[in-house]
């Protein structure tokens, strides 16, 4: 594995090492999503700072060790993946088998329920999951050879379905854009849900494979303001570049979709129908939605947000997600956890079903398989004829 550090000129203080201060965050952290190094499920360990009665003038300058903290900074790590496909057989998620180019994302989206994952790695789901990332360098040569399998039976593969595959470090790495190219030679089919307006880039890959119906992208919207949406997913394209890339990609041809993703309850499900709305001026042709997931250490990273930003509707918000959740903060049972269950639950999925009917939404049809034609084996001689 090779480490490749790189500053994001962000000078916000760094909490110190995975594990991390267990004080409740005093502020949030400028450019970055989670406020503090939330302790994973599996370290053994846990740094807790204590007050010592001299006063909070050197707070926020000293890690709990009492050293100098330092600035906050994006770290990659290159790694060679040994399989990059991953597949389930969960019955709510509409796919079988997915590619992620990397793990952890930069965006930093607060809400995310893929910052668990980070703790499998004794890294803490909080900033950890957005500061220390992984990139997968050889995500194009793996997937060649799993399409090269003589039993290979083609899929849909669902594309940084966990973490976003088009996260800042996708213009540095451009793991992304080498996996697509993989599946446009191969003619494969490939949905694609994004928070990132840097799908654009790809469109010379994604208009050709959407004339012959083997792609679609989705485009993930939480909210339409963007003062709230630079405190939830601070590093993800603002909605309004969301938007004007979801027209783009329609004016090219490509089949685009929105998630209103996550709904928060007193936060942003008031914005639903307006969050349709928008879209499907821009050219969406279908629309799903989710409601907030809080799994393993996510639940405190949220709540550490929720008090830092809305300190005086934290408890309602809470209230309602456990009303939601039969009386917990998650419920992670099939067919639930993505849409609740209880009044509240209810009165969403009406409130969809009529703006989906009012706006003209469709179910969008799934990518074409039947076109899929396995890669050649590397041959050491190369091509003689």
């Amino acid at each position: 594995m090779e480490d490749g550090a790189f500053d994001d000129g962000i000078a916000s203080g760094d909490p110190g090492p995975a594990g991390g201060d267990a004080r409740a965050p005093q502020a949030p952290l400028k450019g970055r999503g989670a406020a503090s190094r939330v302790t994973g499920r599996f370290e053994k360990s846990v740094a807790r700072g204590e007050d010592d009665g001299w006063g909070s003038v050197y707070a926020d300058a000293f890690d709990a060790a009492g050293e100098p903290l330092a600035p906050l900074r994006t770290i990659v790590a290159e790694e060679r993946a040994r399989s990059i496909v991953s597949r389930n057989q969960s019955p709510d998620v509409g796919f079988s088998q997915s590619i992620n180019p990397y793990r952890g994302c930069e965006h930093g989206c607060v809400y995310c329920f893929a910052r668990p994952s980070h703790a499998y790695l004794d890294l803490s789901p909080g900033l950890d999951f957005e500061t220390r990332l992984f990139a997968k360098t050889n995500a194009a040569e793996r997937l060649r050879e799993e399409l090269a399998k003589p039993g290979y039976v083609p899929s849909t593969f669902a594309l940084g379905i966990n973490t976003d595959a088009y996260q800042p470090i996708e213009r540095r790495y451009r793991i992304t854009r080498e996996v697509l190219e993989v599946l446009a030679e191969t003619k494969h089919p490939v949905e694609i849900v994004t928070k990132s307006a840097l799908v654009e880039r790809d469109l010379d890959l994604l208009a050709p494979m959407a004339r012959e119906g083997l792609v679609a992208v989705h485009f993930s919207i939480t909210t339409l303001d963007n003062r709230l949406a630079s405190r939830m997913e601070p590093r993800a394209t603002a909605p309004h570049g969301k938007l004007r890339a979801m027209r783009a990609l329609h004016e090219a041809g490509v089949p685009v979709g929105v998630l209103a993703a996550p709904v928060v309850p007193m936060v942003t499900d008031h914005e639903l129908e307006r969050i349709l709305e928008a879209a499907r001026e821009h050219g969406a042709r279908s629309a799903g939605y989710v409601l907030l997931r809080l799994p393993h250490e996510l639940k405190q990273v949220w709540r550490e947000w929720l008090q830092l930003h809305y300190p005086d509707r934290a408890a309602h918000v809470m209230s309602l997600v456990r009303q939601m959740r039969g009386g917990k903060d998650y419920d992670s049972a099939f067919g639930s956890r993505m849409r609740g269950e209880g009044p509240f639950a209810q009165l969403l999925r009406q409130r969809f079903r009529k703006a989906h009917a009012r706006f003209g939404f469709a179910r969008m049809p799934d990518p074409d398989a039947s076109k899929f034609v396995a890669p050649r084996k590397p041959s050491p001689q190369h091509e003689l004829f």
